[in-house]
């Protein structure tokens, strides 16, 4: 069983930057290709970017790519979301989730994901 776990949401201002992270435990998370996906009110949850368990593949999704980063330490927490260059329309929750998968087309599906984190929200002000 993994355990996830997100930190680093918070209110920023448009154009501002955050960092979230997430933080994995449980005997088997090694291997784990990881994503993040969000969630606004009133709207499904949609893919955000995925890496590889070697950090060799990385998946945008189009609205972020050039503005948002992903990267991993497999030694410590595992899974960083560099955010910059935030906009109204990035407000909503953000989750972090794993995956044995490793091929970057399923990356995007969250229905390929089995552990889920909780969720930290992240407002972006106008």
């Amino acid at each position: 069983q993994v355990q996830l776990v997100e930190s680093g949401g918070g209110l920023v201002q448009a154009g501002g930057s955050l960092r979230l992270s997430c933080a994995a435990s449980g005997p088997t998370f090694g291997g784990n290709s990881m994503g993040w996906f969000r969630q606004a009110p009133g709207k499904e949850r949609e893919f955000v970017v995925a890496i590889t368990w070697s950090g060799g593949n990385t998946v945008y999704a189009d609205s972020v790519k050039g503005r948002f980063t992903i990267s991993r330490d497999n030694v410590k927490n595992p899974v960083y979301l560099q955010m910059n260059s935030l906009k109204p329309e990035d407000t909503a929750v953000y989750y972090c989730a794993a995956t044995r998968r490793f091929q970057t087309q399923l990356l995007e599906l969250a229905r390929n994901y089995d552990y889920w984190g909780p969720g930290t929200q992240v407002t972006v002000s106008s």
